[in-house]
């Protein structure tokens, strides 16, 4: 496990974010226990309010949950939803603002389209 630290977020949510990282990449599959906030907080070297922040976060979505007395799970069908989620962010940042540019500088659909298709060529 690897956390860049991004002065620009919260550590809490790039604690998250990385979780989610690894049950889309499979490296956490649904119903396996994750790390607990302890093991988080050695390993990254952060206070362990923080790192039962991050994972709070995802109970709260229902992406985690806990086993009293055992620890943290990964939730069935955490990992549909986390795909879903991050497709709409995806369209979101990306997506809609390359079309906003692209109308700006007068680039229609079909060229859009092809520049897409160039850049899979790569």
């Amino acid at each position: 496990m690897t956390l860049i630290i991004d002065d620009s977020r919260p550590i809490f949510v790039q604690i998250a974010e990385r979780i989610e990282d690894d049950i889309i990449q499979g490296r956490l599959p649904e119903e396996s226990q994750v790390p607990s906030k302890n093991e988080f907080a050695s390993f990254y070297q952060i206070n362990p309010a923080t790192a039962a922040k991050g994972v709070n976060l995802l109970v709260d979505e229902g992406i985690l949950y806990k086993k009293r007395g055992i620890g943290m799970f990964v939730a069935t069908g955490a990992r549909a939803v986390l795909v879903e989620k991050r497709k709409e962010q995806f369209f979101e940042q990306y997506v809609v603002t390359m079309l906003r540019e692209a109308e700006k500088l007068g680039i229609s659909a079909d060229q859009l389209s092809d520049m897409i298709r160039r850049g899979d060529a790569k």
